[in-house]
């Protein structure tokens, strides 16, 4: 039976798609985008998600820390621009949900009317902490369950991805985060994330004892052993990010270009060095739009 537009796009719906990809063998790659320019580079290099996390997007939307500065209408927008943009799936950083049951709700809503294809929903008490800083706060679990129940009703498309993400390791020890995330997955969450685990042997054990797909956070400089790709595949995990590096990456090369134009006078050498004008503008499609008066004057 030939494919109708109707069916050929529901294939393309990010949801979809990345219930598509959950399902299929092997872990899923995905990498932090700050902004939407960033968003288009990580899905014409070939990664099959770009997550859109509350560091990066307090970053470069504000220039503030991740500490409580970003609102959810903020981060929403954030989501919106993206997926206006990019195809790919797009995992969006909900933090708490910003409030209670009524606030994680009306998030899952925003977030999903949005663009995005996930959500990532943690334990913190309100105001929140970056992960991989100190003294953060867990609210109680049966408070925590009851979120997940409420982000679960909320969403209108059955296939939108509830992330379930607890930073209960530091304060309360790797035995109260693992039965955390088992208790919110089994109350509808679908991903399992315990936020910096602290040796290989941490990364090691949580497969062994949370049988849901798992996520893995891993930051450059954070608390967290780095592991390849691989080797995180074998142990059991299902979903890998690098959440800020593109920032980081970011951040270097625009001290570099500083530092040129300052001392050198002219950065063109080593702007082209980086990516040339010409790259630049397919990256963003330019033929594409100069060429639309046309094709629409010779229809």
């Amino acid at each position: 039976m030939k494919e109708s537009v109707k069916d050929r796009m529901s294939l393309k719906s990010g949801p979809k798609r990345f219930r598509q990809l959950l399902n299929q063998p092997g872990i899923i790659r995905s990498l932090g985008a700050h902004d939407v320019f960033t968003a288009l580079i990580v899905e014409q290099a070939g990664f099959e998600t770009v997550f859109v996390g509350g560091f990066g997007t307090s970053a470069s939307l504000l220039g503030l820390p991740d500490l409580n500065f970003l609102t959810m209408s903020e981060m929403a927008d954030a989501v919106r621009r993206m997926a206006a943009r990019v195809s790919i799936p797009i995992i969006a950083d909900g933090d708490t949900g910003y409030g209670d049951l009524h606030n994680v709700q009306r998030t899952v809503e925003a977030f999903e009317a949005a663009g995005a294809s996930g959500i990532l929903l943690e334990d913190q008490v309100m105001p929140k902490r970056c992960g991989h800083f100190a003294d953060k706060r867990v609210i109680p679990t049966e408070e925590m369950v009851l979120k997940i129940k409420a982000a679960v009703k909320a969403k209108s498309d059955p296939d939108f991805v509830i992330f379930a993400r607890t930073d209960a390791r530091q304060m309360n020890g790797l035995d109260d985060a693992i039965d955390r995330v088992n208790r919110c997955c089994d109350s509808g969450a679908d991903i399992a994330f315990i936020e910096a685990p602290e040796s290989r042997a941490e990364l090691e054990e949580i497969p062994k004892r949370v049988k849901h797909p798992l996520f893995a956070n891993m930051l450059s400089g954070g608390v967290t052993p780095i592991l390849p790709v691989k080797e995180l595949e074998q142990l059991g995990y299902k979903v890998v990010v690098c959440p800020i590096e593109s920032l980081m990456v970011c951040a270097r090369a625009m001290r570099e270009l500083c530092e040129e134009w300052k001392n050198a006078g002219r950065v063109d050498k080593l702007a082209t060095q980086a990516m040339s004008f010409a790259e630049v503008k397919k990256l963003l499609g330019v033929e594409k739009f100069l060429k639309l008066r046309k094709s629409f004057e010779g229809s």
